[in-house]
């Protein structure tokens, strides 16, 4: 077991048959909280989809949550994703259903079928995210803040070693995302989850400073690696 919960090494990131990013190498150890910033277009997204398996890696090496990823088959990506949480910026809670419905059909998905197992994992997911009493509530009734946290209890459900945040303030209030931030940084630092968000908000970046990896003219570059070698 490595302690690493994502290490990438010589990978090159492709879109179709666009090389999108070139000898990406980088790692992220156990409970780390990562920014990803980069303009729009750069290879964020590539980059994300290809760490929970949307995208197949097909040059270099990458170990997520003690999974290789290169070679991985569609069988293998439902195994990979029980153990990374994805939070959205446009939350993609299911319209039709209540809170406590939308998490049922998650962990439906992944496997879990006894009533009491689920109830204990929503219940406790809820908490963590300080909606404990609102599962009965239509995602229509909540405002956007409420919303963010479902998604991240979503993420929550299989106690996974790593959340993938893809602009989860990107649609809120500054004072809503300090909520979410807040609720981020202590999953990373309380649970020992890695997070890796990408983002453009910079205003949250300089208030909450940590480790940044910036995509820019097709290569990934290190806050960490140019802090170290300036």
């Amino acid at each position: 077991m490595s302690k690493s919960v994502i290490s990438i090494s010589n990978a090159n990131i492709y879109q179709g048959s666009n090389l999108i990013l070139q000898d990406v190498n980088f790692k992220i150890d156990k409970g780390e909280f990562v920014y990803l910033v980069g303009k729009t277009g750069s290879g964020k997204t590539s980059l994300l989809k290809t760490l929970y398996g949307e995208l197949s890696l097909r040059e270099g090496q990458a170990n997520v949550a003690d999974f290789e990823i290169k070679g991985m088959t569609w069988k293998d990506v439902p195994f990979l994703r029980r153990n990374i949480g994805i939070v959205f910026q446009d939350f993609h809670l299911l319209s039709d259903r209540n809170v406590y419905e939308n998490l049922r059909f998650v962990l439906r998905a992944t496997g879990w079928k006894e009533k009491h197992l689920i109830d204990e994992k929503i219940n406790d997911a809820l908490e963590k995210v300080g909606l404990k009493n609102k599962g009965f509530k239509m995602p229509h009734e909540m405002s956007g803040g409420e919303q963010q946290r479902v998604d991240i209890a979503r993420a929550l459900l299989n106690s996974p070693k790593l959340i993938l945040a893809d602009e989860p303030t990107g649609n809120l209030d500054p004072e809503t995302s300090n909520g979410i931030m807040q609720l981020l940084l202590s999953i990373s630092k309380d649970m020992g989850t890695t997070v890796l968000m990408a983002t453009h908000d910079y205003v949250v970046i300089n208030r909450y400073p940590s480790r940044i990896l910036k995509t820019e003219n097709g290569k990934v570059l290190d806050s960490d690696v140019v802090l170290a070698n300036g």
